[in-house]
């Protein structure tokens, strides 16, 4: 992941925790206490966001919980396939954690939904703890997006022996075919990339009316369908797709 050797850290200096904290799929209410708690002590809070707009919607939800006079500062990730650049962008970044926690000071790292599920944090994290592996680093657990779209539109995601897939959708329309065969449940995530493809896929399979269509789900202009061959043709970014085994004894 970073071909750079370890930092030495500055002499006398004891760096601050970087915290990774998930605040949730959108809904202002769907953060955890311990994320509140964690927020309300950091001295600074990292915000990623595109480089060609530097606005964080997770950043909106964990504004009102951050410590007064916490700082933010943003770190912009590029939007790209390219290896090089996107390095480039995690080794920067790192970096500018690194300075920040130096000195003893805490920060969090904010994501929507969870750290660890399709996250720029995990590339963060690998790459700082590569650079810098005397900066100790915690994870906060957040709800997903595809937890709070099942409890909102009372979808059950599996029971019993039942498996569930989590799929991107970034992926082939011969790998989507293939998986979806093998799985009682599914979840595609980031399905607004490719959305003719999976929906001419599902519709293959089936899968139309069992489809749940979910879009910027508990923000403003949230857009829930139950038939994906109702779905607007070109969705929002934040689109994710339900598809439960039907029907259920």
């Amino acid at each position: 992941m970073c071909s750079h050797e370890p930092t030495p850290p500055p002499a006398g200096h004891t760096p601050g925790t970087l915290y990774g904290i998930g605040v949730g799929p959108g809904d202002p209410d769907l953060i955890t206490l311990k994320a509140t708690r964690i927020l309300g002590t950091v001295d600074v809070v990292f915000a990623a966001a595109s480089t060609k707009n530097d606005y964080s919607t997770a950043h909106g939800i964990a504004a009102p919980h951050m410590r007064p006079g916490a700082r933010t500062v943003t770190l912009g990730f590029p939007m790209t396939r390219d290896r090089a650049a996107l390095t480039a962008a995690w080794q920067a970044n790192a970096q500018t954690v690194a300075d920040e926690l130096d000195g003893g000071r805490s920060g969090a790292f904010l994501t929507l939904g969870d750290p660890l599920i399709y996250s720029t944090f995990g590339y963060l994290m690998r790459t700082l703890a590569a650079m810098r592996p005397d900066i100790p680093v915690e994870v906060v657990p957040g709800i997903t997006s595809y937890q709070a779209s099942a409890a909102r539109t009372r979808t059950v995601l599996c029971e019993s022996e039942e498996n569930l897939l989590l799929l991107s959708g970034v992926g082939s329309a011969e790998s989507l075919r293939d998986m979806l065969r093998q799985a009682d449940n599914s979840v595609i995530l980031k399905a607004y990339k490719n959305f003719p493809e999976i929906r001419r896929v599902l519709g293959e399979a089936g899968k139309n009316g069992e489809t749940v269509f979910v879009s910027r789900l508990g923000m403003e202009g949230e857009h829930i369908v139950r038939n994906i061959a109702e779905a607007p043709e070109k969705p929002h970014y934040f689109t994710h797709l339900l598809i439960p085994k039907e029907p259920r004894d």
